[in-house]
């Protein structure tokens, strides 16, 4: 995966070296380090357009301009069994706030099969990849108003 966000492809390398129950005991300890959208940017009840499709667990995403011209991006799980879907926010944060526009606006959806693996449902994958598509959007976004 070229021309990604660095801490995006060192977070995809430490997850190939994992084995199946390390994996899924990771995307657990992710989900459990999850952190609600703040109150400053969004409240209850969340606006349709920031509603990601397809999602099983009601996921929400927002991107806020910082001073260096990157995103911080926040993410609401509404469902409270949404584990994958917070994990898959965790891990967009971390790897994709602060970053170069252009190299968040590269990454493919196709990343949640490489996070979660093959045995994905398709429904929980749609919805995965769906969160992957609206955070890459924001930066295609941002960046093509700045040009």
């Amino acid at each position: 995966m070229e021309n990604i966000p660095s801490p995006l492809s060192e977070m995809l390398e430490e997850l190939d070296a994992l084995d199946r129950v390390e994996r899924a005991q990771y995307l657990l300890e992710l989900s459990d380090e999850f952190e609600e959208v703040p109150e400053a940017i969004a409240t209850r009840p969340f606006p349709e357009n920031r509603r990601v499709p397809k999602c099983e667990s009601e996921a929400f995403v927002w991107a806020q301009d910082q001073p260096d011209g990157t995103l911080k991006f926040h993410y609401a799980v509404e469902n409270p069994l949404g584990i994958s879907a917070r994990a898959m926010g965790t891990i967009l944060d971390e790897t994709l706030s602060n970053q170069p526009l252009d190299q968040v606006a590269n990454v493919a959806p196709d990343i949640v099969h490489r996070i979660f693996g093959r045995q994905l449902s398709m429904g929980k994958g749609e919805g995965l990849a769906a969160m992957v598509e609206i955070t890459t959007f924001e930066a295609r976004q941002r960046a093509k108003s700045r040009n």
